[in-house]
């Protein structure tokens, strides 16, 4: 289901939880709901609709890939970019790095390690910097 984006930055600012199982529901919505808004996003996390946990969907190349429960374990080649965010108006300096190496189960809670570099790294990070309640 489709779900609406949620704008409100104090909601925004909550820490997300760790994702369950029987939060399932919330991976298909999160998965819908990016696919309605892929002509101007790339990546979401769960707290952009309505949910604090630690899911996030993103284009990965021609595919859209979920990460639960991401945990990025060694990131090289800082860099500076800026960025947008469906949830927010405008655009935000903010620190990127160039490669990044991910822990995470995916949406068939199955542990799963990766590799990603470049402008999927960048969504990947700027997704799970949605857990801590950060705003870009």
């Amino acid at each position: 289901m489709v779900r609406p984006i949620v704008r409100d930055p104090i909601f925004l600012q909550q820490k997300s939880e760790p994702a369950t199982k029987s939060d399932q529901q919330i991976i298909v919505d999160l998965l819908d709901t990016l696919k309605a808004h892929l002509d101007r996003c790339v990546g979401m996390a769960a707290n952009m609709i309505g949910e604090k946990k630690r899911i996030i969907a993103f284009e990965n190349g021609p595919f859209l890939m979920v990460m639960v429960n991401p945990v990025i374990t060694s990131r090289t080649g800082e860099y500076q970019a800026e960025e947008g965010c469906l949830s927010l108006d405008g655009v935000r300096s903010c620190t990127r790095y160039q490669e990044i190496e991910v822990d995470f189960l995916d949406q068939n809670f199955q542990k799963k390690h990766g590799k990603f570099s470049g402008y999927t790294a960048q969504i990947i990070q700027h997704e799970i910097q949605h857990f801590s309640g950060e705003l870009i």
